[in-house]
């Protein structure tokens, strides 16, 4: 037998005039700007940038350390293009006045990319001459020697092009307005402009390094970008050390010198290659992080 459900209905009870009314429960909305709270993507971006101040301060001029501020530079641009994947971040940049600053952005990473792209030609041509003066250096073939000294300073002339021309990446960069943009966009816009200014910084320690090395001797820099404290790097106007290990005045008059002498120098030509070798290796990553950070820039202001 089915049982029989009478249906009741119930009313709320009369309010209470002298009950306390409950709270009023608060709402949240959601929000499509960045947190005030720091992402965690950003806050490794800033981690990553207070490392070059302790990589600055212990500069000695060795192409060992100029790799491991490459490599810093590569692991920060694999960062920045993870948090240019975010659609926080580019709402964020989309947000930005005019949508001037994601172009200007655009432009830095093109002079970027552009520059690298110059240095990897000059790096592999280095490459093929030092090779082939060691081959002359064994021969004791003087005249091929003059050759890669004048190939030198030709080398030099470029790296010395290249530190103005990366240079102008800080020159160009605009501040953003607090009153414009909330604290998560001044945040991230921030942080992007210490990537732009970290990344010329060790350019130009590596530009300048090399032009030191091969060109006449200057009253310069290698890095003053008024973002991290003075410290040793700030004066210095030495080359590379394995770089000037192979003086003009050690390859010139070969004939003249001993057998221990030339092979002392074929010792020094090896060592520089090395470490030509590294910093190609290591130039090429950041070559790349380049690219694909200036893709995902292009991303957002197509998108």
């Amino acid at each position: 037998m089915v049982g029989v459900f009478r249906r009741s209905l119930s009313f709320p009870n009369k309010p209470n005039p002298n009950r306390p009314s409950k709270p009023t429960l608060s709402r949240h909305t959601r929000s499509i700007s960045l947190p005030c709270r720091s992402h965690p993507l950003i806050s490794q971006l800033k981690d990553h940038i207070s490392e070059f101040q302790s990589w600055s301060s212990t500069c000695d001029s060795s192409s060992a350390w100029l790799v491991d501020g490459l490599t810093r530079l590569t692991e920060l641009h694999h960062c920045l293009d993870d948090t240019l994947q975010l659609p926080q971040t580019q709402e964020a940049l989309r947000r930005q006045p005019h949508y001037s600053s994601v172009e200007n952005l655009l432009e830095q990473f093109l002079r970027f990319v552009d520059v690298y792209g110059i240095f990897r030609g000059s790096v592999l041509a280095l490459k093929e001459e030092n090779s082939a003066v060691e081959v002359a250096i064994r021969k004791r073939d003087e005249s091929r020697v003059v050759l890669y000294v004048k190939a030198r300073k030709r080398v030099a002339n470029e790296m010395s092009k290249l530190v103005n021309e990366v240079r102008m990446c800080t020159r160009s960069s605009e501040p953003v307005s607090p009153n414009t943009v909330n604290v998560g966009d001044v945040e991230l816009a921030a942080v992007v402009s210490d990537v732009v200014k970290v990344t010329v910084m060790v350019s130009v320690a590596l530009f300048n390094g090399i032009a030191l090395s091969f060109g006449p001797r200057k009253s310069t820099t290698w890095m003053n970008m008024g973002m991290m404290k003075k410290g040793k790097v700030d004066d210095q106007d030495q080359g590379i050390h394995e770089f000037e290990q192979v003086g003009v005045k050690s390859l010139l008059g070969l004939r003249k010198k001993g057998a221990e002498e030339v092979k002392f120098t074929l010792k020094k030509m090896r060592e520089l290659e090395a470490s030509i070798e590294g910093i190609e290796t290591c130039s090429e990553r950041v070559f790349r992080s380049l690219i694909n950070a200036r893709v995902a820039l292009l991303n957002t202001l197509t998108s």
